[in-house]
């Protein structure tokens, strides 16, 4: 995870300030981290009370700091950005309600700072970067799990463009669906041999949910990546484990055309009637979309990276 985060950071991201008010302090700082109380010794406590003052100093109401092209709130751009994907790897390390918690006090602080100082932009450009590494589908980071806080807030908050806000609330609708701890949509889909399934009758202890695409390089890089897992295939060598992989798109002669391409032991499957999609019965925002599921159906992982996937898998 460390690797992954480094790695992201050097990402670049665009930020830009556009043209503002003069702030009340000129001078460039450091981002002011938050001071763990020294009574809290246990790693995971100070751990959790890090992430959930993560952002009070540096969205202290009492002063505002200077803004431009390459500055928010007195902070290089470049520098917020690396706290925002620091604070993303606290969060994963986190159990998801103490993660979706930091995530709402940093929505609250955000917004009290901006109410505070109607002037200034950190609401908007710390927004944007949550937003871009929390929710963009192609950030290595990305959870809707944790997202979701954020997402609610934007919906609702006055501070919020307009323009935005309904945006905002499908955001928020669509982190609401499927969410890590409670039970996946069902859904029906014709198999490879032509007979109509339904999710939920697929018995197994663990069901890995693909959602993919013959032409999808990605795709096929999850295949490989599967196959050369000695305890993944041993999962499904046991029956332990069945993935289900559903095209949910519309050309189906081009997914039965790819279906020779797919391991054997793999159920592979088309949604007939494009509900799925249609309906938003999932998020798929990007191929391939991963969903891992216990015996009862009840996500265990959202949306998940492969490499995610394959470290929860190695672990049973």
């Amino acid at each position: 995870m460390r690797k992954t985060v480094l790695l992201l950071l050097l990402l670049p991201l665009l930020l830009s300030c556009g043209p503002k008010k003069a702030a009340v302090a000129p001078s460039v700082r450091d981002f002011p981290m938050a001071e763990v109380p020294m009574m809290i010794t246990e790693p995971q406590q100070r751990l959790q009370w890090i992430a959930q003052h993560f952002w009070d100093r540096f969205c202290d109401t009492t002063q505002l700091y200077a803004c431009d092209s390459l500055t928010i709130n007195g902070v290089a751009a470049v520098k917020v950005e690396e706290q925002v994907g620091l604070f993303a790897s606290m969060l994963e390390e986190m159990p998801l309600g103490e993660g979706q918690k930091a995530m709402s006090a940093c929505f609250g602080r955000l917004e009290s700072f901006q109410a505070a100082h109607p002037e200034g932009i950190v609401y908007k450009e710390v927004s944007a970067l949550v937003t871009r590494y929390f929710f963009d589908p192609n950030s290595p980071v990305r959870s809707e799990d944790l997202y979701l806080p954020f997402a609610e807030g934007l919906a609702v908050s006055p501070l919020t463009e307009e323009s935005l806000r309904m945006a905002c609330r499908w955001d928020a609708q669509t982190c609401q669906m499927n969410r890590t701890g409670t039970p996946a949509a069902d859904f029906s889909f014709i198999d490879s041999a032509g007979k109509r399934r339904t999710l939920y009758s697929i018995k197994a202890w663990r069901t890995l949910l693909i959602f993919g695409h013959p032409d999808c390089h990605a795709c096929k890089e999850l295949v490989q990546q599967m196959e050369n897992t000695p305890s993944v295939k041993a999962l499904i060598g046991e029956g332990a484990l069945k993935v289900v992989d559903i095209y949910i798109d519309e050309d189906i002669e081009l997914w039965k055309a790819g279906i020779a391409d797919y391991p054997k032991d793999w159920i592979n499957g088309y949604d007939p009637t494009y509900t799925i999609r249609t309906d938003r019965l999932y998020s798929v925002r990007a191929l391939p979309s991963l969903y891992l599921l216990d015996a009862d159906k009840v996500v265990l992982l959202k949306d998940a990276l492969p490499e995610r996937v394959l470290s929860a898998l190695a672990q049973y």
